[in-house]
């Protein structure tokens, strides 16, 4: 395989790992030095993953619907960009209802050794939607309750709120083009050395 089939890979494993339970797949991804940034997670890859594995135990889960990534790849580094759909079935006031987040999972990768391991997980947040899970149900959340969030991520943040979860306000969106701008600039010059 070439290393954009590997990077690729990686990638992907990843997601699946999470998605599935597959926390030993999850693990093998990350360096042990890794940093993960995101809505209700901030620390190292490991701990994401026993974090996440936790979040699965008290029934919160979800699926990320993922788009083809695009890879950059120069010497030893990888910067991989992947627009997803985060779904996330839950209950508001006794109606099923589907959350999806979209958002753009940037991963940068190292290899080290001959081997291809994430050194960063970041996520670009662009907006979120909340719709009944069956036609003609009806869901109302109060302006008041998403007044505090952002507007790229406000339902999903509601939604892990309401679960018990901490949820950054100062995450990578696309109502802040300057701060974004800066990210991928950030980005794009440490894959070049």
């Amino acid at each position: 395989m070439t290393d954009i089939d590997v990077v690729t890979q990686t990638v992907l494993l990843e997601r699946q790992g999470r998605d599935r339970g597959w926390w030993d797949q999850m693990r093998a991804c990350y360096w042990p030095d890794s940093i993960v940034t995101l809505s209700w997670y901030r620390g190292d890859g490991p701990g994401f993953v026993d974090a996440s594995e936790a979040m699965s135990g008290r029934g919160d889960a979800s699926v990320h619907r993922l788009s083809p990534p695009t890879v950059q790849i120069v010497s030893d580094r990888a910067f991989v960009e992947t627009p997803a759909g985060i779904e996330v079935r839950t209950e508001v006031d006794g109606v099923t209802a589907d959350l999806v987040s979209y958002t753009r999972i940037v991963h940068r990768l190292e290899r080290r050794d001959g081997r291809w391991g994430i050194v960063a997980l970041d996520c670009v947040y662009e907006r979120d939607t909340l719709h009944p899970a069956v036609p003609g149900g009806h869901i109302t959340i109060p302006r008041e309750d998403l007044a505090s969030h952002r507007a790229p991520y406000a339902l999903l943040a509601w939604h892990l709120a309401r679960r018990g979860y901490d949820v950054a306000t100062d995450l990578l969106g696309d109502d802040q083009p300057e701060r974004t701008a800066a990210f991928y600039t950030e980005t794009l010059k440490w894959l070049r050395g």
